[in-house]
């Protein structure tokens, strides 16, 4: 008999136990969790490709975690779809993590917001989380803004020409100096989370050079720029943010993270003012 035959042999004649070894009750310890620095809650856009991918990208810091929920939103880009979103907002905060504390929520929609205004926007979050840190695209770039010491704003977006003459008008009454405005005028979403970064890119350089700007922002959560901001600020020599870069920067100042994201840009080196 071969020796792996006997061994088959061996461990076939073996009793077998049917019943698993009980362990019973093993101790265990509670931690603070993957949000023990900070929990933030997003909410999103139905037709939102872009946001959470660049929140992964920017948000990268032990102990600091975030928590999103979606919100149905029509595919157009007009002021009544926009103006639509607002009733929708509450019920969706209301879905994030019940029950369970978050340090700061934030809408991720640009043009919503401006359209809606960022206090009515506050007021949805908080009729489901009640005294909670609220932040926007719109409050995250006037923070960075101001954190960057910038006036002179050249802004790019995706949005018909009449959101963009909102948006203008709405930054302007903040006191800062839209000294540029340009578009890719996509006005379905699913179309705007597709426009190419080297597009942006081209766009951003354009902008650069006109008189007046010394910081971009490009509105709009679809697009996709806040991988590509440290690069492209070493190219154009001025600071650069986006919607979904300055809510993120914005969503962490506001929990108290200071922490540098070195990838982040000029703004992921500054705190919040």
């Amino acid at each position: 008999m071969s020796v792996s035959a006997a061994a088959t042999r061996l461990h076939s004649s073996a009793p077998v136990d049917p019943k698993p070894a009980d362990l019973g009750i093993l101790p265990s310890e509670l931690d603070g969790g993957l949000a023990s620095r900070a929990a933030i809650g997003l909410a999103i856009l139905a037709t939102d490709q872009t946001l959470e991918h660049e929140f992964r990208a920017l948000v990268r810091i032990p102990g600091v975690a975030f928590y999103e929920a979606r919100l149905f939103n029509d595919n157009d880009i007009t002021p009544d779809t926009l103006r639509a979103i607002g009733p929708r907002i509450a019920p969706t905060v209301d879905l994030i993590l019940p029950s369970i504390p978050l340090d700061v929520v934030g809408f991720g929609c640009t043009s919503a917001t401006m359209t809606l205004g960022e206090e009515a926007v506050f007021a949805e979050i908080r009729k489901a989380r009640p005294g909670v840190a609220c932040t926007t695209p719109v409050t995250g770039a006037l923070a960075a803004f101001k954190a960057l010491g910038a006036r002179g704003i050249g802004l790019l977006t995706p949005y018909a020409p009449e959101i963009n003459r909102g948006l203008v008008s709405y930054f302007t009454g903040r006191g800062l100096d839209i000294s540029a405005v340009a578009t890719f005028d996509r006005r379905d979403d699913r179309e705007a989370a597709r426009i190419s970064l080297a597009s942006i890119e081209a766009a951003a350089e354009r902008m650069a050079a006109a008189p007046g700007v010394d910081a971009i922002f490009i509105s709009c959560t679809s697009l996709r720029v806040a991988e590509a901001v440290a690069g492209l600020e070493r190219k154009i020599g001025i600071p650069v943010t986006s919607s979904n870069h300055a809510m993120a920067w914005h969503c962490l100042r506001l929990a108290g993270i200071d922490d540098v994201v070195p990838a982040g840009g000029r703004l992921f080196a500054l705190p919040a003012n």
